[in-house]
């Protein structure tokens, strides 16, 4: 269980949605630039995970940055409109706001426009610029009662807290928990803590996050892959102010010409504090740790299979002008004693999916997926 879990700091405004949302734009900036090793007094690995669990933020406001360098095959042209594929590659800027776990606010920066999302007490407000639409929802009951918003599923963390918080989640026998070299993120000096899978079937080499060392905050959150020694993932601030933001950051005022889409309010079930399971009951997990495959099955269909005369729907979160014959041809096909299937292969994961229907995922290597196959 995370050490992070029972405390309020960062708890971000719904950070998945914010995350998902992210439309690609900016320049590449490789990896964020060093600056010279700051001297700090050592702190012992159990120490600084003590640091993370008790630090206490009243307010915090910055510019996060979010890379991904992760391998892809180039298959993104066939997805027309698909925002997870802009979110697997280059570079993406956040501005962030936090003033309690009832007030926070996520602004998604883009070349062409701007994506809010703004949490105030039980109002929460969705804003695109370029469509100029709006959406409101009233949060439950229980909503406004210094808890943060429900999150939706999960995707690539927003801020280097919930990506931290995310990391810690793993810790167990399976990984190595050590230190790393200090540093200095955002202008504030930093302790490394490092976290390194033991499992040689992991992609992940090493999971990095920088700790501010007075105010215990991650400031910068990196995943390395095996065989190299750049980040294939990164979420870092590279500006950020410790001052409770101004209560005018977390109003929403509708600009001029805004369509407004007003949600149903939320309204609380089941027993106070109660949270129903949200697991998907069509997706099993095989194996624990860092080496977990994620096993499901893709609705309606063989992947082998040669398409029908009407193109089946595109799989949820699909662009409109998918075809998924091109993207399923665009990878290499694979088969074993298994099965027979397609492969898809990055730094960081791998996604096997069968002839038969099934989807298999994890951060390991394709012998583990082919493994996994067979059970």
């Amino acid at each position: 269980m995370s050490v992070l879990r029972s405390r309020p700091v960062l708890r971000w405004l719904v950070p998945a949605t914010a995350a998902v949302a992210v439309i690609g734009g900016g320049a590449a900036i490789g990896t964020f630039a060093a600056e010279a090793e700051p001297s700090l007094p050592p702190r012992t690995a159990a120490q600084l995970l003590v640091d993370l669990q008790t630090s206490r933020l009243e307010g915090l406001s910055g510019t996060v940055v979010q890379r991904a360098d992760l391998g892809l095959p180039p298959l993104v042209g066939l997805v027309p409109g698909n925002e997870l594929t802009t979110l697997l590659t280059g570079t993406h800027t956040l501005r962030v706001w936090y003033s309690g776990p009832d007030q926070q606010r996520v602004a998604l920066m883009d070349t062409l426009g701007e994506q809010d999302i703004i949490r105030n007490g039980r109002d929460l407000w969705t804003w695109q610029s370029r469509s100029n639409t709006a959406t409101h929802r009233t949060l439950g009951g229980d909503a406004g009662a210094g808890k943060p918003a429900p999150e939706p599923a999960a995707s690539l963390p927003a801020t280097p807290q919930q990506a931290a918080d995310l990391a810690l989640d793993a810790i167990d026998p399976s990984t190595e928990v050590s230190v790393g070299r200090s540093a200095t993120v955002a202008g504030r000096d930093a302790y490394e803590l490092v976290l390194q899978p033991r499992d040689k079937d992991s992609l992940v080499h090493q999971l990095r996050i920088a700790i501010d060392a007075e105010q215990h905050v991650p400031l910068r959150f990196e995943v390395l892959a095996k065989g190299s020694d750049r980040p294939a993932f990164e979420v870092a601030f590279t500006q950020v102010d410790y001052r409770r933001p101004d209560a005018d950051q977390f109003r929403f005022n509708p600009p001029p010409g805004v369509t407004v889409d007003e949600e149903k309010a939320e309204r609380p079930t089941g027993k106070p504090g109660h949270v129903k399971p949200t697991g998907d009951p069509q997706v099993r997990a095989v194996g624990d740790g860092w080496t977990t495959v994620l096993v499901g099955r893709l609705d309606g269909a063989d992947v082998g299979r040669k398409p029908a005369t009407k193109p089946a729907a595109p799989p949820a979160g699909a662009g409109p002008d998918m075809d998924m014959s091109k993207l399923l041809g665009g990878l290499p096909a694979v088969s074993g004693d298994w099965g027979s299937g397609r492969l898809l292969t990055s730094k960081l994961f791998s996604v096997l999916l069968t002839d038969d229907g099934r989807v298999l995922a994890g951060a390991v290597t394709p012998e583990r997926l082919y493994q996994a196959a067979r059970g």
